[in-house]
């Protein structure tokens, strides 16, 4: 980076050589003063690792303590991904000034919507917030006004995002993350995996404001109000639903044939059908991996299916049947049900703009070039600047009119932000005609 940001801060403890796992209570200052030496092992939160709150009275004390508390209001949550169905939140993290960290168990408390009133005109702090903004709001809570640590650490130039490389870097703390991948919807959870959960909480309102100055040091603090308040719309709008899930079963590009291409489908929706009933991830029923080995090999008996790669599991055996009988179906259809290409929105893939249409080709490096030098400029990552697909749809289908006027209403229509529109115009103008 051109603009290293400012290091690390350390308890006091650690600076006289204390050697302490737990941070200092709740720091008054957020600077970021550089200091040497190593990160101290954060390994337990500050009052200790809280007990699940799993009943309405504890929830109702909850509410309470964080209505009075004071500040931003830290957030987290554990989902169970590789192991569910679902993307539901199995354990919910929070820490305010004043309440506390709280663990909450949404199995027996679905319904959040009193804490969210609770906290509703706090800013809510999380990190990488649109991977848990949709199973926050499936519980009630959705938040008003945010600050993403990880999108406020790419706008500032970070190279490592994640939570623990932040800590580390700015705050001087190690977080330990062995726990992620871990399955939160087994009960009862361990006390390690609880101090982990309580832990990704407890210094994020620090990392919040040592961000924070980092970005006003920078200039940036408007492009990331802009930023977050379109992560705060976006909660807003449905999740989107992809038409044809079954053509992002990993190695389908090796499947030939729309006979063929139906065997995936129907393996998919039987498996899916199975996932869902059993709220298990469908990659345990069976691997993609089977789907298209099947699907390759057609085999029409139960000795044959499961000699295949994927299929040599209990569970997957005792499918057979169900595994046999999909591929029978896609053997069963007509001609006329058989999948076709499917229509594709937008521009086409870049790589064919050189035989398509020689001139969009031609657009779009020079797009990339402006996207490319102003985000070095500004020393952020150029998919941040603007999106990837932004700079290809108006290469491929620029204005009829050619002017900074145009090109910025075309940013607008594919919600480029106004920070984006300032910061490109007028390169960009200059780059999508012909000849610029």
């Amino acid at each position: 980076m051109t603009d290293e940001p400012p290091l690390r801060r350390r308890a006091a403890a650690s600076r006289t050589g204390n050697d302490t796992q737990h941070p200092p209570s709740e720091p008054s200052d957020a600077g970021t003063e550089p200091t040497g030496g190593q990160p101290v092992p954060l390994t337990a939160p500050r009052e200790g690792t809280p007990e699940p709150v799993a009943a309405p009275d504890q929830l109702a004390e909850v509410v309470a303590r964080f209505a009075n508390g004071a500040g931003p209001v830290a957030l987290d949550a554990e989902r169970a991904s590789g192991y569910r169905y679902s993307q539901r939140a199995y354990l919910v993290q929070l820490r305010r000034a004043g309440a506390g960290t709280v663990l909450i168990d949404p199995l027996p408390l679905p319904d959040l919507s009193a804490l969210d009133a609770a906290i509703a005109e706090a800013e809510w702090v999380l990190h990488a917030a649109n991977q848990d903004l949709p199973c926050l709001a499936e519980l009630g809570l959705r938040p008003r006004r945010l600050f993403d640590t990880e999108l406020a650490a790419r706008l500032a130039g970070f190279e490592r995002v994640g939570l623990a490389a932040l800590t580390e870097q700015l705050l001087g703390f190690s977080l330990e993350k062995h726990h992620s991948a871990a399955d939160w919807s087994s009960r009862p959870l361990p006390e390690s995996w609880l101090t982990y959960a309580a832990l990704d909480v407890e210094m994020l309102t620090d990392l919040r404001d040592a961000l924070d100055a980092e970005l006003a040091r920078q200039g940036k603090s408007e492009w990331a109000a802009e930023e977050f308040a379109a992560l705060v719309r976006s909660g807003d709008r449905p999740p989107r639903v992809r038409a044809e899930p079954w053509r992002r079963t990993s190695g389908i590009h090796r499947v030939r044939g729309a006979r063929a291409q139906a065997r995936v489908r129907s393996l998919w929706y039987a498996r899916d059908q199975i996932a869902a009933r059993r709220d298990t991830a469908p990659g345990r029923v069976l691997p993609d991996s089977a789907i298209v080995a099947a699907a390759e090999l057609d085999p029409r008996d139960e000795k044959t299916l499961l000699t295949l790669p994927g299929f040599g599991g209990r569970s997957v055996r005792r499918l057979a049947r169900t595994w046999l009988a999909a591929l029978d179906d896609a053997r069963q259809l007509p001609d006329d049900a058989l999948p076709v290409a499917p229509t594709v929105e937008g521009p086409p893939p870049p790589h064919r703009w050189a035989e398509r249409d020689p001139a969009a080709a031609a657009r779009l490096a020079r797009c990339r070039e402006v996207v490319l030098r102003v985000s070095g400029e500004h020393n952020l990552p150029a998919e941040n600047l603007i999106s990837p697909d932004t700079i290809r749809r108006i290469a491929w289908q620029p204005p009829e009119e050619i002017t900074e006027t145009t090109v910025a209403e075309a940013l607008r229509a594919h919600h480029a932000r106004e920070w984006q529109i300032t910061l490109l115009l007028p390169d960009l103008a200059q780059a999508l005609p012909p000849t610029p």
